[in-house]
């Protein structure tokens, strides 16, 4: 089973990740991890905490010459603003944030919370998720995502090859795919900086090059849609997730709902051996398993949490009213929110991938990959 856990707190000397389950023969490269990381940085409406920081993956474990060898491997993010022994508990919760939540948990503080609750987490999460989008690289998946959504300002659905729509991504202030209407949404972050307030969005997540079968119908949390689903609601700040048409679909006949099947011969070597379909408003997945169309899937984030004109609280101490705290915050988040929830979905992808054709090398997965391929294409043609 692939799989990983985090460590590390915000102000703490790093953040880490240990990868469990990478099979071995990858050779890992460390510069697409780190542009990742630097992209994560990056987008209109980020605060002074990603100036500081310059964040870089250091592998410590699980490679021999730049390649897996099918051991645990420990990612390590170092940061740079590292005080957190100087760093005075909080008396106010702030709404929004696990502060209060926390702290009557844990019959603790508010710093040991917020420390691990930040959002600084998910850069090992991102990094975790470049090392497994080199293994889908092997087999031709690829994962893309983008802006579609910032506060009220939806950006139009666009079209064009991977490679087009991942420069057009990246000319964007905001990653978005039309970086030519990205004025009105940064000229309403800029309006929120200045009223100390914050503003959330929508991202979407492309995977392209999918075969039949990740995931399984059998059990409930084998499903991948699901799997999915609780990986992204993992992410801070998400609030809601929805794969191909989500919510949409509840508002229209079954009719208007279901992709229909085709067969193209011409396409009997493609990862959907033939099999095509004029819409994906399943997004990819049916029965908790990928059809061989690209898996689509949305998430909600909402506001920053953290004001610059805070909100009213009560201070734990005293019990009497007083302006939640305020720790310095980004105004908007959501462009690192498409690069963290790219990575995260990569991931959840990969390990399916792993489940599905073995992980023990890659040579093993190639061969089985192979195999699987050869056979599917000759299912029901010579009956069961």
């Amino acid at each position: 089973m692939l799989r990983y856990w985090t460590a590390g707190e915000s102000h703490g000397k790093a953040l880490v990740a240990l990868v469990d389950g990478f099979p071995a023969g990858l050779e890992v490269r460390l510069e697409p991890i780190d542009a990742e990381l630097r992209r994560r940085q990056g987008g209109y409406g980020r605060g002074a905490r990603q100036r500081m920081e310059t964040d870089q993956v250091e592998i410590l474990t699980g490679l021999w010459r730049g390649r897996s060898i099918g051991s645990p491997i420990t990612l390590v993010v170092y940061n740079k603003d590292v005080r957190l022994d100087q760093l005075d508990d909080l008396e106010r919760p702030r709404p929004g944030h696990g502060d209060l939540s926390g702290a009557m948990k844990y019959l603790g503080s508010i710093r040991g919370v917020l420390e691990r609750a930040s959002a600084r987490e998910t850069t090992v999460r991102v990094a975790v998720g470049a090392l497994a989008k080199q293994l889908l690289e092997v087999f031709g998946i690829h994962a893309f995502g983008y802006v579609v959504q910032v506060g009220p300002i939806c950006y139009p659905e666009a079209e064009g090859r991977l490679e087009e729509l991942r420069a057009r991504r990246d000319a964007s202030a905001l990653y978005s795919l039309h970086p030519d209407k990205d004025g009105p949404a940064q000229e309403m972050i800029d309006l929120c900086r200045r009223e100390g307030d914050t503003l959330g969005g929508v991202v979407e997540v492309r995977v392209e090059g999918v075969p039949f079968g990740l995931g399984s119908h059998a059990q409930w949390d084998r499903k991948l849609d699901g799997r999915l689903a609780q990986a992204v609601m993992s992410i801070q700040a998400i609030k809601g997730v929805e794969i191909g048409l989500g919510f949409e679909a509840a508002r229209r006949r079954g009719s208007e709902v279901h992709d229909p099947i085709h067969y193209d011969p011409s396409q009997a070597d493609a990862p959907c051996l033939g099999f095509v379909r004029p819409t994906n408003h399943a997004g990819g997945l049916e029965g908790g398993m990928t059809n061989a169309q690209p898996i689509v899937l949305r998430a909600a984030m909402k506001p920053i949490s953290t004001l610059a004109r805070p909100l009213a609280s009560v201070n734990l101490r005293t019990r009497q009213p007083q302006e939640a705290a305020y720790e310095r915050s980004d105004v908007c988040a959501v462009s690192a929110a498409s690069v963290i929830v790219e990575n995260v979905v990569a991931f959840e992808v990969a390990r399916a991938l792993v489940e599905k054709f073995g992980g023990d090398s890659l040579a093993e997965m190639q061969a089985r990959w192979r195999q699987f391929h050869q056979m599917a294409a000759q299912v029901g043609r010579q009956g069961s």
